[in-house]
């Protein structure tokens, strides 16, 4: 029986046979374990120890004091512990990898384009905003304030007063409902502020109607004092004066021809009239320096050339005013993969933000050429030469153009010491685990491509937000602008005989009257025939415009219309009016006081 000795005949006793083989086969001295490790065996398995204990604080160095040698058991982490080479990623890792790169890269040269088109943006908007309140400034300067003038004195008066320093666009006097005269204030404006300028030096405390007058500048000019004062001073690094009250049949040359005298004339101008050979009364001088300039000046003003009275004076950067510049919506963000720059864009601009754009990818250009190669490749800006690769790198073997989706084994897979980990993902084995260093560079670029990608959504909502603010603010602009033209009508066919007084009178109960403006012939000191009504509010340019138009007037029919230049905002005010349908709103005019 097994674990039980037998006795022979001499006494002694023989162990059991065991199941190996033959009962008579003898055993090894081997084969025999000591007292102690039959106890050790057969210790509870919750109280193993470990033959050498664990390592609790991590291992910063290592010196290798022999060859190291790897077996087909060792792990591909520990060769990195011991000093060996990382393990290489496989293809699916490193695409991912290459991905994530690829795509900080894009959103870092999106956010760079769209930094330099939002600042462009900016710059355009703050030029528009300047070029605006310049033009708010000069015309500011074209008026002038007159007070103290006689309650005998007519507008016609006032006009002949001021008319020989330049045209005059129109007067402004405040008249007394009830009593039906001014209130001895007026406000003269002209066309150009070099105008405004030599009737506010030379009318100021001059004999009017037996009184003097009193000429200044309006008292809402403070509220652009600054960019008055910016003009004026850039006024002075012109050698260009401003001449005024010039004879009908003067020309150029003989302008010229007269004031040459001087110092040598870089260009003479005077502003032409509406026929071919007539001019407006008023031109423009510019010398070679500053010294000739101020001498005419000084000399010439008050001369009698051909019977009248020159009046000169120093001229304003700007030859007269412009219209209100259009405000142009922002153009929108150049795409960075294979679109154009928007055309609205310029060149300059759209040429920094490719050079910023290949900037900010060249740093990853040596390593990245691919990803860097891929983005650059798409922009296609005007005028800008398209960037070649970084980089000319040839791999030593041709890539697999197609994915590989099944392989099949036919043997047996050995794993020698020369068996690279990538192969395990291949062949079907477990994908190596990234290393710290790597797990921390794809977490990086993963962050910050989520960062980029935040900071465009944001960018694009401030873009979103600036474009229909500014959208907004033209609207605006082309609303202010149509409501003044609907406030103005034409008056023609007017007798010869009626004076402003008799038009104001008729026009009147309409509604309030802001200025009248009657073109006046130089020569004759007449009118034309013709003048243009501004009241304040365009209700009462409508209703004159329905109930006067082909009224009897001075003996003539007169006829009543919108000026000519309505048809640029008709659309505008066409809206306006389909708008005011749909108010139960109605307008009261000539009211008794």
């Amino acid at each position: 029986m097994n674990g039980v000795a037998m006795e022979n005949s001499d006494g002694d006793k023989t162990p059991p046979p065991t199941n190996r083989g033959e009962s008579d086969t003898p055993m090894n001295d081997d084969d025999v374990s000591p007292p102690e490790a039959k106890i050790a065996k057969t210790e509870e398995p919750g109280s193993w120890q470990p033959k050498m204990p664990f390592i609790a604080t991590p291992i910063y160095e290592l010196r290798q004091i022999g060859d190291v040698k790897f077996g087909p058991g060792a792990r591909s982490a520990l060769l990195g512990i011991l000093g060996g080479a990382l393990p290489r990623l496989s293809s699916e890792q490193l695409e991912t990898v290459t991905r994530a790169k690829k795509y900080a890269m894009e959103q870092s040269i999106k956010m760079v384009l769209m930094k330099q088109t939002l600042a462009h943006q900016q710059q355009q908007l703050a030029s528009q905003r300047t070029q605006v309140q310049r033009q708010q400034a000069l015309a500011l300067m074209c008026r002038v304030y007159v007070g103290s003038i006689s309650f005998e004195l007519k507008e016609d008066t006032i006009r002949a007063s001021f008319l020989p320093f330049g045209p005059i666009k129109s007067i402004n006097m405040s008249w007394d409902p009830v009593t039906q005269k001014h209130k001895g204030f007026a406000f003269v404006e002209y066309e150009i502020p070099e105008g405004a300028q030599l009737a506010l030096e030379q009318m100021n405390g001059a004999m009017l109607g037996g009184r003097n007058i009193k000429v200044g500048r309006p008292s809402n000019m403070p509220q652009a004092q600054q960019v008055i004062d910016e003009i004026q001073e850039e006024a002075k690094s012109y050698n260009r004066i401003y001449i005024a009250s010039i004879h009908p049949d003067l020309s150029e040359e003989d302008l010229k021809s007269v004031f040459e005298a001087f110092g040598p004339i870089i260009y003479c101008r005077i502003s032409q009239g509406s026929s071919l050979h007539s001019h407006k009364g008023y031109g423009f001088i510019e010398y070679a320096n500053k010294v000739a300039a101020d001498e005419a000046i000084a000399s010439m003003n008050l001369f009698d050339l051909g019977g009248q009275l020159l009046r000169v004076g120093p001229a304003a950067p700007s030859l007269g005013l412009s219209t209100l510049p259009t405000i142009t919506a922002p153009t929108c963000i150049p795409s960075v993969m294979g679109h154009t720059a928007n055309s609205a864009v310029s060149v300059s601009a759209a040429a920094a933000a490719a050079a910023a754009a290949a900037a900010a990818a060249a740093a990853a250009a040596q390593q990245h050429p691919a990803a860097v190669t891929s983005v650059t490749a798409g922009l296609q800006v005007p005028g800008v030469v398209a960037l070649s690769p970084v980089s000319s790198w040839q791999p030593k073997m041709p890539f697999i153009a197609t994915p590989i989706y099944e392989l099949r084994q036919i043997g047996d897979v050995k794993f020698g010491p020369g068996a690279r980990s990538a192969l395990l993902g291949i062949l079907g084995g477990a994908l190596p685990r990234l290393s710290s260093e790597q797990l921390e560079t794809v977490t990086r670029a993963k962050k910050y491509a989520m960062e980029q990608s935040i900071k465009m959504v944001l960018m694009k909502q401030t873009l979103a937000h600036q474009q229909q603010q500014l959208a907004s603010q033209r609207t605006q602009v082309q609303r202010q602008q149509a409501l003044a033209l609907m406030c103005r009508v034409y008056v023609g066919s007017i007798s010869f005989e009626l004076k402003e007084d008799t038009i104001r009178a008729s026009f009147l109960p309409f509604g309030p009257i802001k200025s009248i403006n009657m073109s006046w012939d130089p020569v004759t000191q007449k009118h034309k025939g013709f003048a243009f009504v501004e009241y304040e509010i365009p209700e009462g340019a409508q209703l004159a415009l329905e109930q006067m138009n082909g009224a009897m007037l001075g003996g003539r029919n007169i006829k009543v219309g919108r000026p000519s230049n309505m048809p640029q905002a008709q659309q505008v005010i066409d809206e306006i009016q389909e708008e005011a349908k749909s108010y139960n709103r109605i307008y009261i005019a000539s009211i008794h006081p």
